[in-house]
């Protein structure tokens, strides 16, 4: 104890050195922002987390209201990015059993678009994500907590702590909970203090489910069956429990470490148990880890509690940030919330093995696949928030994975190393449409050059030019030259960032041309950083490619089918054609076609349809390079379908996908272009000089 409450003076002490040493008060920045609830609200629950791991509490600090919360909001679950399984696969199921055959510039290229057949559908599915375990309270006789039962609630998240606070009276007894999740383990810890423990009326259940339904892709509840599944004592103790969990090729260990108490068996079911507490105090602490390993001892609760502050402290302290007070426009504070929200729920959820789905760890999205479009709006912002490490961690999963993508080339007729689209822990493609969208190629280029710019160094070009390199080599290889036209073409079959286009038809989207230019741009400027000469053969193909496809003075979603100007229909969903300047440094983009595009947009598209999170930040990101900067912020901070941001700072979309991490990660991207800027621009240019906004910031970089 004398060790621990040194050490958190140590960290007070630490906190206040870096306070001091800027203008920004970061406590008082973060703190402000602390998000709380004083009522079930089931579109926010809390999810703790270390990045690879994370525990989703409702309002009782545990997962107790779990079927409320997935009927009518975001489910409360335990997930880490390690727990994956696969269904058994009797009919010995390949890529190739989905491949449909399609014309490609005169050859015939297999793409594994066939996913309603027996294959694609199992394909698809495998591997897929689990859950791993509910912990909830109880009652004396081991059923559910009744909401109706549960008064005077108030929950706070501590952001700067990263521990999560609850009170409230159940059955008229006093009930608070702290809960963290260790920043080194995966481990979940709780301190429980009620008046209703000495009494022997509230328990802890931890119960396991045998996973996910894996007909639902999307945000499925927890399956309960019985069969199929195992768990395992491997050992009890007084105090401990070790238990093996066995679900075909899953497996993985649970050891719970409690005070005091008694351990029993939940009847009728192999799959739970309760923890009941020592009747000679009001008080209870319980920590559960879960491993790959066998017998791993979870730290206790004050240990967890430490390491995790120690962790939030640095990550507030160390990084970037933007403080708005003083400000007298009212969305100002709204803004700085949803930064702050952002950048606490993009740390918890976005560093495991795999990188991450577009729920993250808090709930299942296509069934936890990682789709590598998403890639830059997941990790970009890390880059431009002073925590590079993050961008790296994401990017270092293709570093691994470069023979397996220059393998997917050659069966494409490419060279160089393509990369697969919707993918899990096996790193096999999905079949679908997936495969036919592109616009995920230049990422790793684009990730890469962020990270130059954060750190320009040998070790930075030698570890990261072999990735550049070979994404160049097929992004270049998938261009086609048309000898009529005399130009480099881009498609068909090509699915572009708007989804809404005949795959087999499509050429020559705006964003995808751009994109291409800019990226085999920057690989040549990566050889010649390296002292190498410029390769011949993408200079060829970036003076001969395209150019963007413009019809009355704006530009439109794609050459082939120029019909976004005169057909209602075609404005809705992603208005892509905006990524060429703002995400994208506007290669071979005229501004002032661009600056009537963005009006258009503005005007004219079909909010009210399928819009998503991330595309109110993009279109900001143009109208600020674009020196809009009121328009930037009345769209990012519109009222509009898709961008609403709960208490907890998740962006929901749908009942079917509930938080949307990229709206997250883009708010943070164009934010940073907004205040930092963009090489050769003003300061602050996305901030709009009214006398209304009052912006300090510190330590972000700015874009390319």
């Amino acid at each position: 104890m004398r060790l621990l409450r040194l050490s958190i003076i140590i960290l007070s002490l630490f906190g206040f050195y870096l306070a001091s040493e800027g203008a920004i008060n970061r406590e008082a920045l973060v703190s402000r922002h602390n998000p709380s609830v004083n009522s079930v609200n089931t579109r926010s629950p809390f999810t703790l987390g270390n990045g690879a791991f994370a525990f989703t509490a409702d309002i009782t600090g545990l997962q107790t209201l779990g079927k409320l919360y997935v009927k009518d909001g975001i489910p409360t679950l335990t997930m880490a990015r390690w727990a994956w399984h696969t269904d058994p696969n009797p009919e010995n199921y390949v890529l190739s059993d989905a491949f449909e055959w399609i014309d490609t510039h005169g050859k015939q290229i297999p793409y594994p678009t066939k996913a309603n057949s027996k294959a694609g559908a199992w394909l698809r599915k495998n591997p897929h994500d689990v859950a791993l375990s509910q912990i909830a309270f109880v009652d004396e006789e081991g059923y559910p907590l009744s909401p109706n039962d549960i008064t005077h609630i108030h929950q706070n998240l501590d952001l700067w702590t990263g521990c999560l606070h609850s009170d409230f009276i159940w059955r008229g007894y006093k009930t608070h909970v702290d809960t963290v999740v260790d920043s080194k383990t995966d481990t979940v810890a709780f301190i429980i203090k009620s008046e209703a423990v000495p009494l022997g009326l509230l328990h802890i259940a931890i119960a396991f489910p045998k996973g996910f339904p894996s007909a639902m892709v999307n945000n499925p509840p927890l399956e309960w069956d019985e069969s199929g599944h195992t768990t395992r004592i491997l050992n009890q103790t007084s105090s401990s429990l070790n238990l093996e969990r066995l679900r075909d090729d899953t497996h993985y260990f649970v050891t719970a470490n409690w005070s005091s108490g008694n351990l029993v068996k939940k009847p009728n079911t192999s799959h739970a148990f309760i923890f009941i507490p020592d009747k000679s105090n009001e008080s209870f602490e319980i920590s559960v880890n879960y491993n790959q390993i066998r017998n791993q001892s979870p730290p206790r609760y004050f240990e967890s509690k430490l390491n995790t502050a120690l962790f939030w402290n640095s990550y507030w302290n160390t990084g970037a940030c933007v403080d708005f007070s003083g400000s007298t426009d009212p969305r100002a504070f709204e803004l700085e919330r949803r930064i702050i929200l952002s950048e606490y729920l993009t740390a918890v959820q976005f560093k495991g093995e795999v990188p991450p789905s577009e729920t993250g760890l808090t709930c299942s999205s296509w069934v936890g696949k990682h789709n590598t479009e998403m890639v830059w709006w997941h990790v970009a912002h890390f880059a431009l928030w002073g925590h590079a490490n993050y961008t790296a961690n994401a990017l270092e999963w293709y570093n691994h994975h470069i023979k397996e993508a220059k393998d997917l080339a050659q069966s494409r007729g490419l060279t160089g190393a393509r990369w697969p689209k919707m993918v899990g822990i096996d790193d096999r493609e999905c079949p679908g449409g997936n495969p036919l969208i592109i616009w995920n190629q230049p990422h790793p280029i684009a990730l890469a050059e962020l990270l130059y710019r954060d750190d320009p160094s040998e070790i930075t070009l030698k570890h990261w030019s072999n990735l550049v390199s070979e994404t160049a080599e097929c992004i270049s290889s998938m261009l086609f030259w048309d000898d009529s036209t005399k130009r480099y073409i881009l498609g068909p079959p090509i699915w572009i960032a708007q989804e809404i286009y005949d795959q087999k038809k499509s050429s020559n989207p705006t964003y995808e041309l751009s994109y291409w230019a800019y990226a085999l741009e920057v690989a040549q400027t990566w050889r010649e950083r390296q002292h190498l000469p410029r390769n011949q053969d993408w200079d060829n193909k970036i003076k001969y490619l395209s150019k963007l496809p413009i019809n009355e003075d704006r530009y439109v979603a794609i050459e082939s089918i120029p019909d976004t100007w005169t057909n209602i229909q075609s404005r809705h969903d992603h208005p892509s054609f905006l990524m060429a300047y703002g995400v994208l440094p506007g290669v071979n983009v005229d501004k002032k076609i661009m600056k009537n595009t963005l009006d258009a947009v503005l005007t004219q598209w079909q909010w009210n349809t399928k819009i998503w999170g991330w595309d109110y930040p993009m279109i900001a990101m143009t109208a600020t390079r674009l020196g809009e900067a009121e328009k930037a912020i009345d769209i990012l901070l519109k009222d509009s379908p898709g961008n609403a941001y709960e208490v907890n700072g998740n962006c929901w979309q749908r009942q079917s996908l509930p938080l949307y991490l990229p709206a997250n990660g883009s708010l943070l991207s164009a934010v940073a272009l907004m205040v930092a800027g963009y090489d050769g621009s003003c300061e602050q240019p996305g901030i709009p000089k009214n006398g209304k906004w009052n912006v300090k910031a510190e330590g972000l970089k700015r874009l390319p």
